[in-house]
């Protein structure tokens, strides 16, 4: 069976190296063009590229699948199947209609739930108990067609984003290899998604990254591991920018203005929220690397104060956190 793999992150990688060590026959790998990044805007090709290329699979890297040179290109390779995982470019109906079976999907979600661009940090964002991967046959719309199989895990509360998204591409790839020998017969029991559930994950912006104080500790506690690793938490304090990567919901209650050090010794610091307090545990300063409260305490023992207020920017003390 003619395999074509179309993706472009890490996420991605676990399902194309599990075709390649189970033996299926990947015919061309889509992923998205080479990228600028770091502080010098080198071109970097995508973790997908890098990994196909070491397999001598021929790699096509178009701006979008609308064109008629790139579906030329994918015609060409007479494509039984095209497996999909995080490409991030729309696929119109001609190249949906192409492979004799399809275009299949690998979702990092339990569909209908968390439709979109970001299901991982969403579950996390709202507190789920469990999340899974979905491998779903692709139509125009954005994540609406008929399941092939999922798999669900339970979430203890721990996750980051990052860990998480390990977890459910391992879960996606080993979903995959046992459904393609015989993905003809799981094509024809392949189930209409509910319309009861139906979430939607919207892509996260950049400028989320903000900390607003204004909220409850537990929904801050999820907003830090949601967004680990990317784009990450900030606030000022003292006018110095710090990076807020883990911290726990207490149940001291909030007697001060969100965002306020309501206590602080040479172990802890608790920062009013709306409710209770959120107990910093990891943070990192600007050109330094994560690092525990303790030892943040023991090296810069003025940078917190009691009654010191997080800011939104260095000149926005004194002002309102959101």
């Amino acid at each position: 069976m003619n395999i074509v793999f179309a993706g472009t992150p890490d996420f991605a990688v676990h399902a194309l190296n599990a075709l390649y060590a189970a033996g299926h026959t990947v015919v061309g790998v889509f992923t998205q063009p080479d990228k600028p990044q770091g502080r010098h805007q080198h071109l970097t090709p995508s973790p997908v590229k890098v990994c196909a290329q070491l397999h001598g699979t021929q790699v096509f890297q178009p701006k979008s699948l609308k064109s008629a040179e790139a579906q030329a290109e994918l015609r060409q390779l007479n494509p039984d199947v095209m497996v999909v995982a995080a490409y991030g470019l729309l696929l119109p109906k001609a190249v949906l209609d192409m492979p004799t079976y399809g275009c299949i999907n690998i979702h990092a979600s339990l569909l209908p739930r968390w439709r979109g661009a970001s299901p991982i940090t969403q579950a996390i964002l709202a507190g789920d108990r469990q999340a899974g991967v979905t491998l779903m046959v692709m139509d125009e719309g954005l994540d609406t067609g008929p399941m092939i199989a999922t798999q669900a895990c339970a979430l203890d509360g721990s996750e980051t984003t990052g860990s998480l998204t390990e977890q459910l591409a391992q879960m996606g790839s080993d979903l995959l290899i046992k459904t393609l020998p015989n993905l003809a017969h799981a094509l024809e029991y392949a189930q209409i998604q509910p319309n009861i559930g139906v979430m939607h994950a919207p892509k996260i912006r950049k400028e989320e990254a903000c900390i607003s104080w204004e909220t409850s500790a537990v929904v801050l506690e999820r907003r830090l591991r949601a967004f680990d690793p990317w784009p990450g938490n900030y606030s000022y304090i003292n006018e110095v920018r710090l990076q807020l990567w883990q911290a726990s919901a207490t149940d001291v209650l909030s007697t001060t203005s969100p965002g306020t050090i309501q206590y602080v010794d040479n172990t802890q610091v608790l920062v009013s929220c709306n409710d209770t307090c959120l107990s910093l545990t990891t943070v990192q300063l600007a050109g330094k690397k994560r690092a525990p409260i303790k030892e943040i305490l023991r090296g810069y023992p003025n940078l917190f104060v009691l009654g010191q207020r997080f800011t939104v920017s260095v000149n926005s003390a004194g002002t309102s956190s959101t």
